[in-house]
């Protein structure tokens, strides 16, 4: 039976409320809950920090069976699936009783954000739109950009009138109630006799030439933005305080990295029709090594366009790594090319940079430092540009052909 159609509009607004809820509940949880459940159960917050780590490793390790998940049954099943375990890892974390149980509440967090957040969203929207995705990613993306505009002031408010376990079983509810009916309204994948033997066929013919070199590249891109983004989210106000900028100047800066996400989204989303994904994929990775460059050269004169900057790559890179693949790997699944093997590397290099930057932080003379030095910072942002260069735009998923709907739409 033909699954229901559903337009970019629909789908555009229905994943940017579940994905806003899913990193409401998840990647912004810590920062609000950590204090407070370590002085709760008797743990240090570096503990539960270090629970939330093993989460995301869990994530990363996930990828390759999420990936699979996706080709299968299309997103609509792990989504759904996903917003069942954020549910569930959130009551638990309400109901933990000492650290073991706090902690292992935050692993199945994470097994949660296998199949919850972006990836698998991603790989819906290409299996229902094809080359069309790239601007429902965009919109999903601007949608859920105000998540930690939503859930940090919301969760911190609710920490503190209600306490912490009130707060985790409120993102539970919100996962239940919510996002989990938005991914059931999602289409049902459609598997053709035509695209089964297809599948077949692909899976006989032999691996193409230097495919390793460029699926490496392309997850070494991705861990090494992962990573960038997971150092500059939790020190970036004492990097440029260590550098010799004000407190204040330092927030100041800090506090354009939102709006620079959202302003580089919101731009692509304009020009998508005019911008080749190859060069969104070189401005993103480009800009952080540009801004480091520019900071270590003025010093704290540099931080504003530093922070803004970084904000833009890392925000335009999200959709980036949502509508570009290896070249002259068109033809394989697209969760597959993606979550199994490209950016299960992404998650665990996000997942170890925070904590091994802080005991780096720590112990370096005279404060907080940059990461890279000139040299290095030249280096790695030659590395990523290469690596851009191998990219290709996903534009066909073979196992789960395109969703159309059934009269023409206009794009959100």
């Amino acid at each position: 039976m033909q699954a229901p159609a559903i337009t970019p509009r629909r789908a555009v607004w229905t994943l940017g409320v579940t994905q806003l809820i899913g990193y409401g509940c998840t990647s912004y949880l810590p920062a609000t809950l950590a204090k407070a459940q370590a002085e709760a159960l008797g743990v240090s917050t570096a503990f539960v920090f270090g629970a939330y780590s093993a989460g995301l490793l869990l994530s990363a390790m996930l990828g390759p069976m999420a990936g699979r998940a996706v080709d299968r049954h299309g997103a609509r099943r792990p989504l759904a699936i996903g917003s069942l375990v954020l549910t569930l890892a959130l009551i638990g974390m309400a109901l933990a009783q000492d650290g073991l149980q706090l902690a292992l509440a935050w692993v199945v967090l994470g097994g949660g954000m296998a199949l919850a957040l972006y990836d698998i969203a991603f790989a819906g929207l290409v299996g229902w739109f094809g080359q069309e995705a790239r601007r429902s990613i965009t919109g999903v993306t601007l949608i859920a950009g105000f998540a930690s505009t939503i859930a940090w002031p919301l969760s911190a408010w609710m920490e503190s009138a209600y306490g912490w376990r009130t707060t985790a079983l409120f993102w539970a509810a919100t996962n239940l109630l919510i996002a989990l009916p938005l991914h059931l309204t999602l289409p049902r994948p459609v598997r053709h006799t035509s695209a089964v033997h297809a599948q077949a066929a692909e899976d006989d013919e032999p691996p193409v030439p230097g495919m390793a070199l460029k699926m490496t590249l392309l997850a070494a891109a991705l861990a090494v933005m992962a990573g960038v983004g997971s150092v500059m989210a939790a020190h970036l106000p004492p990097l440029l305080i260590g550098l010799g900028a004000s407190a204040t100047a330092a927030i100041a800066a800090g506090m354009l990295v939102g709006p620079a996400q959202v302003a580089a989204r919101l731009g692509e989303f304009i020009l998508v029709r005019r911008i080749h994904p190859l060069v969104s994929a070189r401005v993103a990775v480009a800009m952080f090594p540009a801004g480091a460059m520019l900071l270590l050269a003025l010093g704290p004169l540099a931080a504003a366009p530093f922070a803004a900057l970084y904000g833009a790559g890392n925000g335009l890179f999200t959709i980036v790594r949502g509508t570009l693949r290896p070249a002259g790997n068109l033809e394989r699944p697209l969760a597959a090319d993606r979550r199994g093997g490209a950016a299960d590397l992404r998650p665990g290099d996000g997942a170890i940079a925070p904590n091994g930057s802080v005991g780096v932080d720590h112990r370096l003379p005279g404060g907080a430092r940059l990461p890279l030095r000139p040299a290095q910072t030249r280096r790695l942002g030659w590395r990523l540009a290469t690596a851009a260069t191998k990219f290709r735009p996903c534009i066909k998923p073979s196992m789960n052909p395109p969703i159309r709907p059934s009269a023409p739409s206009t794009s959100p």
